[in-house]
């Protein structure tokens, strides 16, 4: 039979920081599809909305070269929204990063931080 300490213990320092750890793993994934950052890579130079112009059976130069302007057009305008979204998707996983490497630390070192407040308040007590 353990005592309950080495029971804390073990709860304490081995299986909460796993779930943490879990946890954090599920944010970190939610907010890569939340913003679909791996989509918005593959498909960065595509067209705004697929608005695509397409050409004509017969040839005529200016219609070719407007055509061509449009299709240029919508996918400069893609690729400007979704570096944009990218942009925010990458900035929100470093926010969730570093959150949940707070958590984390905070969590390993609660115990420490309980036993200096009572250290400290029996010395304030004292004085």
């Amino acid at each position: 039979m353990k005592s309950i300490f080495v029971k804390w213990l073990k709860w304490q320092f081995f299986e909460v920081p796993k779930n943490i750890l879990r946890g954090w793993k599920n944010f970190l994934k939610f907010g890569l599809n939340y913003f679909s950052v791996p989509l918005l890579l593959k498909t960065l130079f595509s067209p705004w909305r697929k608005y695509e112009w397409f050409y004509p059976r017969g040839f005529d130069f200016w219609v070719y070269l407007e055509i061509f302007i449009s299709n240029l057009i919508f996918r400069i305008l893609g690729a400007m929204f979704r570096s944009i979204l990218i942009v925010i998707g990458i900035l929100f996983e470093v926010f969730l990063f570093f959150s949940g490497l707070g958590v984390f630390l905070g969590w390993l070192l609660l115990p420490f931080f309980l036993v200096l407040g009572i250290y400290e308040g029996f010395r304030l007590l004292l004085l």
